[in-house]
Parts: C-alpha cells; sequence; structure tokens
C-alpha cells in the first residue's frame, strides 16, 4: 500500500488502499457489526499506514444515533459526583458512547438547562443530583431521547431512575445511633428540594419513631462545607446540644466534624457522634474516619449505564426504579453500639 497525497483521509481512501468495499470499513468500525478478520485485519492496516480517524459526525447522519450522552450534573464539589462521572464515563465508553458534560447550579431543577442539552442531538441523557419537571420528561419522551436520573427520583412514573437506599440507610443511621445510647439527635438537612434529602430525613426519622427517641433537632446545610459549617455552629451554641448529629451527605459531615472539633473544642465521637452519608473517598481519611452509609457507586453506575442502552435499544422498554442497597460503614466518628458488626467486602458494617 501507498500512502495517499496529503488531505483529510474517508473512508472511500481506507477502502481503496486496503482492497475492500467501503461498507466493509463502516462495519470495522461498528461496535457488533459482522466482518471477517481477515477483512479486518486489512482495514486497520490501512488505517494506520493511511492515518485515518473515523467521523463520529458522518457516522451519526448515517445511523441517526450520534452516540453522545448528554449528563447533567450540580454539587461538583461533593467528591461523590465526580467519582460519579468518571465511572459513568468510562461505562459508556465501553459501550462506544462518549459524554457531554453539563452543568447545573446546585439546587436547581434542569429545565432550563436540559431545553439547551436538546440542541446538541444527543442519544440519551443522565440527570445527577437535580430534578426535572414531568412536562419535560414528556417533551423528551416524544423526541425518542431516553432520561435517566441518577441519585434522584421523580413523581412521574414514565422516568426510570437509579438511586441508592437512601430510605433504608437513614433508618439503619437511626437504628446505630439509638444502639450506641445516643438520645439527643441532630438532623442536618441538605437541598430542601431534593429527593433525595427527603428520603433521607423519612427514614431518619422512621427509625427515630421506632426507637422510641424524641424528634431531632433540625438544621439545614445545603449540602455545601460553608452551609453544613454554619448550620453546626447554630447546633453547637444553643442550649441543648446534641450528641449525635447525623448529615445528609458526607461533604456536611466532614465540615459539621471540622467545626465542632475547631471551633468548639469537642472531641469525636467522645463528645458528639457524626455520620454521614455517600461513604465517598474522603470518609476513610484518618482525619474523619466517618462512619456513614454507602452509596455503592460501581453498581448504581452500571444499572443506569444497562438502564439506558435498553432504552436506546426499545424505546418501549417498561421503565425502572433501581435501588441500589449499600451498607452502614462503621468507622470512628460515633459511638458504638454493644454489637451488631460484621465484615463486608473488608470494611466493618453495622447490620442490626
Amino acid at each position: 500500500m501507498r500512502r495517499l497525497p496529503s488531505r483529510p483521509i474517508t473512508a472511500t481512501d481506507v477502502a481503496r488502499a486496503a482492497g475492500v468495499s467501503q461498507s466493509a470499513v463502516s462495519r470495522t468500525f461498528t461496535p457488533g457489526a459482522s466482518v471477517a478478520p481477515a477483512t479486518r485485519a486489512k482495514v486497520l492496516e490501512a488505517v494506520k499506514l493511511l492515518g485515518y480517524r473515523p467521523n463520529a459526525l458522518a457516522r451519526s447522519l448515517i445511523t441517526g444515533r450520534s452516540r453522545i450522552v448528554a449528563v447533567v450534573m450540580a454539587y461538583l464539589d461533593n467528591q461523590f459526583y465526580p467519582d460519579v462521572l468518571e465511572e459513568l464515563s468510562g461505562r459508556l465508553q465501553e459501550r462506544d458512547h462518549q459524554v457531554l458534560l453539563f452543568t447545573a447550579k446546585n439546587g436547581s431543577a434542569s429545565d432550563p438547562l436540559l431545553d439547551q442539552v436538546m440542541r446538541y442531538q444527543v442519544d440519551a441523557v443522565v440527570l445527577a443530583s437535580t430534578t426535572l419537571s414531568s412536562a419535560l420528561a414528556r417533551e423528551c419522551r416524544a423526541a425518542g431521547v431516553p432520561v435517566v436520573l441518577f441519585n434522584r427520583t421523580t413523581d412521574d412514573p414514565d422516568v426510570s431512575s437509579v438511586t441508592g437506599d437512601n430510605l433504608g440507610g437513614a433508618e439503619r443511621i437511626a437504628a446505630f445511633l439509638a444502639a450506641g445510647g445516643h438520645r439527643a439527635l441532630a438532623f442536618m438537612a441538605g437541598s430542601e428540594t431534593s429527593s433525595t434529602n427527603r428520603d433521607r430525613e423519612r427514614g431518619f426519622l422512621r427509625g427515630i419513631a421506632r426507637a422510641g427517641l424524641p424528634k431531632p433537632t433540625r438544621v439545614v446545610g445545603h449540602y455545601t462545607l460553608a452551609g453544613a459549617a454554619e448550620a453546626t455552629r447554630a447546633l453547637l451554641s444553643g442550649p441543648a446540644r446534641p450528641d449525635a448529629i447525623f448529615c445528609a451527605n458526607d461533604h456536611m459531615a466532614i465540615a459539621c466534624i471540622d467545626v465542632a472539633r475547631h471551633a468548639f473544642g469537642l472531641r469525636v465521637p467522645e463528645d458528639l457522634s457524626v455520620v454521614g452519608f455517600d461513604d465517598v473517598g474522603a470518609a476513610a481519611w484518618r482525619g474523619y474516619d466517618l462512619t456513614t452509609f454507602s452509596q455503592p457507586l460501581q453498581p448504581m453506575v452500571e444499572a443506569t449505564v444497562g438502564t439506558l442502552m435498553d432504552l436506546l435499544e426499545n424505546p418501549e422498554e417498561p421503565p425502572r426504579a433501581a435501588v441500589i442497597k449499600g451498607e452502614l460503614v462503621v468507622r470512628g466518628s460515633a459511638r458504638l453500639p454493644a454489637g451488631g458488626f460484621t465484615t463486608h467486602e473488608g470494611r466493618r458494617v453495622w447490620r442490626p
């Protein structure tokens, strides 16, 4: 084979150089397409010689698929979501799809941004840490663009979602604190409009009621470090200081521990127990050693990608609401019950 003159190389050039049809070149770069090994080898040899790169835009015009998944995400300062984005991008790339990221404001609805997303001819949308109206969900369905909510739910029964066990996990945290002898509990809420926050608060209240404890003191940390620090100061400055604080995510729990130690001189967990939710990487740092309920990131992402691929393959696929179970990972930020401990995947966990 000889190198062609310097100009943009096309699939036609590759086919001519390899001595195969243009459709054979196309099949070589189409995941799952049938192509003989000898033909594939010829095409790849020609590709290497010519420096050819498949034109994704041209392919999308032929197939009607851009193979781009829009991801709308907020709270990127929360370590959980960058980890989600990395895992989600990798899993989609394994399926020959790429991520187009759109960032939303913390606590905002996705509707204005999603209107912009739809202009990019994406194949599907993942909404993480943001909300979706029923009207816009219907608009996406009418356009043939499947939407999956990640770590959020909606009242619309026709929208698929994947979440951690927000309700059950928070209920287990309440049981854990009660079993550890805590009696003056506090709950630090995140975003008031978040389904995740509502479910965690509901589960916590249900667990407290089952334990026969009084309702917790409630503050709002807005899922931010600054908001959580302010909320912690309000809790610990009051006349009835709690002996345990459940923060609706690890991001806020980390700020809570910092303020308790450095602004009030409290020992964690001797003077104050702090429990979070998510089990982000920083939760295991020695400086925090945070007890927290885990959101199993990889299984959640696998369920999200699987749902997306099924909806793309079959638009009539019924919607799913997947809840991925987690574990209460016990570290050193809370006083311990007398028993109920076991080991799961190398971590100490509590199961009543």
